[in-house]
């Protein structure tokens, strides 16, 4: 990030192309045309049913046939929901129809739950009527290049749909169901909904929003809700409605609202019992990807919520091993979301479209990873902000990992009661409201009833350990009669121990005097549990979520086996750079910021420079950063860096590295103490940060675009002549070849890397700041980066290097800064403090170990 100094205008020019990017991500740069229509289409299990669904096309930007996408909004949504989605999609080259689904918004009809009677008979006319549009390519007669995709509900009918029309070309289901019965019936020994535990809360909100209630418009896996008027848009046609056909919401009883009465009849009596019947079972499965094995073949990459108590990871699995059975290609994700809260919508959203342009617009596009994890990366140490990392592997692993591992568990047998009435209950997750609430159980706030539980726990880990997948525990019940009971697999230090996700796994068993043995497959989670902490298995009676016994009863409790069997996947790995591609646009948004700054600034006096420093790249005196809780970042720092010198800046992770350069930069202010460039003090947008070129906190570029063309439009928004870009020898510097010509979301992180830094060179700055420029890189690339700066500053120029490796700072580096919690430690050239190591203790003389001496000594 760099400033050209005498062109106010460029800035304002930059501030206005950069202010944009973080939505031209999402969404495109002008208004998408949006075609509103009324389709009317034929169902039921006579096809003598006429409805009209609400709808709305979007043409591909830049006109053409294009591939088109139908994307499915969740339940108790709308067209609407998904509308920026859809905007987004258009506005990188792909037609788009969404649609409310028979018995939401202004679409008439009653919902059948994705019945392949009713709304994939819907889906199959919607392809039909896109078909006939002049914006969409065709694969032949009356066969688009079509593309699914939507959450939750909209998710499920990705599937239903690809199952019962072969025009289907690819689908990216998200949070959402293989069987329906199951998700509302779990079990966890795994004998199937008829002996599962009514999610009764779940199935409550699922049928509350078909019914007209307040609830009605929250829409589950889906943002946004109802939407009765339609979402507007130009050219939009009020189409005519099927005669007859008549609002869902005024047919049948009027406790079933827009459902169909025999779904409506279903849920009453499940609901009363508390239990799944036959009947309810053939419902549920007849609406779920479970009843057609072997007919979805078709390339998916399904996006599963580890966030997510009603279609918790497991029904990702179900779906990923019956579709990969066909021979079809098949990638997982578990992302840091569900219905349960959080989410990752841009990371989502680039994932989908990079699947799509693949397999729709055969652009070439590489094969994706098989399995994703999104896992906390900790937090930033300039912004405090969480950092989510994408661990990859080349394999899925499934539900059992690629190996299994004992943990040892201990406890003796235990008595349990069942309160009658199911109250008191305990808590792991309240269903519906996790998103305003947060995740009860990994904020330490799960609650487990006295009297109502039995735990069994480990000793303290020796290492770290990553469970990826579920776990199993093996327990005998003893006592007489049936008791429900809840299976959780903590992480305890301290005091509060931590439920991962909030989830729970509910299971039936008919006790015995002798004891029934059970083996209980737990919550499928990613989750680290770090050295020393102890994994504790509970298996409670009562969970606020789920449908409890009137009586009440008393059992006992035992181990089986003294042992947790535990699923790891060790070839998952996250990339060692920092934020993932969607929080790009951060560091762009900030010199938006910047430049912005500037433009107000200039009407004020610049302070003069000083003469003294006019030679010296960078000089920083008593500068100091607090966090808003008062906690300092950066501490009285002072030190100097003079010219043709290569420095590394060391220190562990928040010592206040980030936050120095942020500094640098004039993207944060100082709370103290200043910044010097050549002798002028850094304020935002100060013009002799021209002279500064930086590559701090990920790469800003645009996906969708080239890397030259990239570097060619970030260059054009400084309002600097072309020539003096030297972009011949920042390319020779990226040594990216032809892939320079591809889109930047096809490069690997090491690609990126690259450019990042070729970026950075542009325009041969006298003073270049680097945070972690290896990151990504292979050994000969590391190598090659190494002689690249070590000729950059013998020209003359200055570099600053933050790194955590410190064996390369000690090979490219002449001179070292150590901080720690925010503290100048030591500071001078390499060889002088190996040589104190050396003659202080001894040790090896290695910059290792002479940083852990110095951080170890001010720790």
């Amino acid at each position: 990030m760099r400033f050209a100094g005498r062109r106010p205008v460029a800035f304002a020019m930059v501030a206005l192309l950069v202010a944009g990017v973080a939505a031209w991500v999402l969404w495109p740069s002008a208004p998408v045309r949006a075609l509103d229509r009324k389709i009317t289409v034929v169902d039921g299990p006579r096809d003598d049913q006429r409805v009209t669904l609400d709808a709305t096309f979007f043409p591909p930007e830049g006109g053409g046939r294009a591939p088109v996408v139908l994307l499915a909004h969740g339940f108790g949504g709308s067209k609407r929901s998904v509308r920026a989605e859809a905007e987004r999609l258009a506005g990188q080259g792909y037609a788009v129809l969404t649609w409310s689904a028979r018995g939401f918004g202004a679409s008439t009809g009653q919902i059948a739950l994705n019945s392949p009677d009713y709304e994939v008979k819907d889906v199959r006319q919607l392809i039909d009527w896109v078909a006939g549009r002049p914006e969409v390519l065709l694969d032949g007669p009356g066969d688009p290049r079509l593309g699914m995709a939507g959450g939750s509900y909209g998710g499920a009918i990705s599937l239903m749909a690809a199952a019962y029309d072969r025009r289907i070309d690819a689908i990216v289901p998200q949070i959402t169901w293989h069987d329906l019965a199951d998700a509302l019936f779990p079990d966890a020994t795994g004998r199937g909904p008829e002996q599962g535990v009514f999610k009764r809360m779940w199935a409550g909100l699922f049928f509350g929003m078909g019914s007209g209630s307040p609830l009605a418009g929250a829409g589950l896996g889906a943002p946004g809700g109802d939407d009765a008027a339609g979402a507007g848009g130009e050219e939009g046609e009020a189409g005519a409605g099927a005669p007859g056909a008549g609002a869902g919401a005024a047919a049948g009883d009027v406790r079933c609202g827009r459902f169909l009465p025999e779904i409506c009849r279903m849920y009453e009596e499940v609901a009363e019992s508390g239990r799944a019947s036959a009947g309810a079972v053939e419902t549920l499965r007849r609406s779920s990807p479970v009843s057609v094995p072997g007919r979805i073949r078709v390339p998916t990459l399904l996006i599963q919520g580890q966030r997510d108590s009603l279609f918790p990871l497991g029904h990702a699995d179900a779906n990923a091993r019956a579709i990969a059975a066909t021979g079809a290609p098949v990638e997982v994700a578990w992302f840091a979301g569900g219905h349960d809260g959080g989410g990752e919508p841009d990371w989502v959203a680039e994932r989908t479209t990079r699947w799509f342009d693949r397999w729709l617009k055969k652009d070439g596009s590489p094969a994706g990873d098989a399995f994703t994890v999104t896992r906390d990366g900790g937090r930033d140490p300039g912004t405090r902000r969480p950092i989510q990392l994408h661990a990859t592997t080349a394999r899925y692993a499934g539900l059992a990992g690629t190996e299994r591992r004992t943990v040892p568990l201990a406890g003796p047998e235990q008595q349990v009661a069942t309160p009658p009435g199911g109250a008191p209950a305990g808590i792991s997750s309240v269903p519906g409201v996790g998103s305003l609430l947060g995740n009860l159980g990994d904020a330490g706030l799960a609650l487990d009833m006295p009297g109502q539980s039995a735990a069994f726990q480990s000793p303290p880990l020796g290492a770290p350990l990553e469970v990826t997948g579920a776990s199993s525990v093996q327990v005998k019940v003893y006592g007489e009669g049936e008791v429900t009971l809840f299976a959780k697999l903590y992480d305890v230090a301290g005091a509060r121990p931590a439920l991962p996700q909030g989830l729970v796994a509910p299971l039936r068993v008919t006790a015995t005097a002798a004891g029934t043995p059970v083996t209980v497959a737990l919550p499928a989670i990613d989750h680290r549990f770090e050295a020393g902490h102890r994994l504790r298995v509970v298996l409670t009676t009562s969970d606020l979520g789920y449908a409890l016994p009137v009586a009440g009863a008393v059992h006992r409790i035992g181990l089986a086996a003294p042992a947790l069997s535990v699923p790891v996947v060790p070839s998952l790995r996250a990339a060692a750079a920092g934020p993932a591609w969607w929080t790009w646009a951060l560091p762009l948004a900030a010199l938006a910021v910047a430049a912005g700054l500037l433009l107000a600034g200039r009407t004020r006096r610049e302070e003069e420079p000083d003469p003294e420093l006019a030679e010296v790249p960078l000089q920083i005196t008593g500068l100091t950063k607090r966090y808003r809780d008062g906690e300092k970042a950066v501490d009285d720092l002072s030190f100097r860096v003079e010219q043709g010198q290569v420095l590394g800046l060391l220190g562990p992770n928040g010592a206040g590295k980030t936050t120095t350069m942020r500094m640098m930069m004039g993207l944060i202010h100082p709370d103290a103490g200043e910044i010097r460039i050549f002798g002028h003090r850094v304020t935002p947008g100060a013009p002799v940060l021209a002279r500064l070129g930086s590559f701090v906190e990920g790469p800003g570029f645009l996906p969708h675009l080239s890397g030259r063309e990239n570097l060619e439009l970030y260059w054009r928004a400084t309002g600097r002549p072309a020539e003096e870009s030297h972009l011949a020898e920042a390319l020779e510097i990226a040594g990216l070849g032809a892939a320079l010509e591809r889109a930047v979301r096809t490069y690997s992180q090491g690609m990126r890397q690259r450019l990042a830094i070729a970026q950075a060179m542009l325009g041969l700055p006298d003073l270049l700041v680097l945070d972690e420029p290896t990151n990504g890189l292979d050994p000969p690339q590391i190598a090659e980066m190494r002689r690249v700066l070590i000729r950059y500053a013998a020209r003359g120029r200055t570099v600053i290097v933050s790194s955590h490796l410190l064996a390369e700072v000690e090979q490219t580096c002449g001179h070292v800064v150590v901080m720690n919690r925010g503290r100048l430690v030591a500071a001078g050239p390499v060889g002088d403090l190996l040589g104190r190591a050396t003659r202080g203790n001894g040790s090896s003389g290695r910059l290792e170990d002479v940083f852990l001496e110095l951080i170890g000594d001010k720790a």
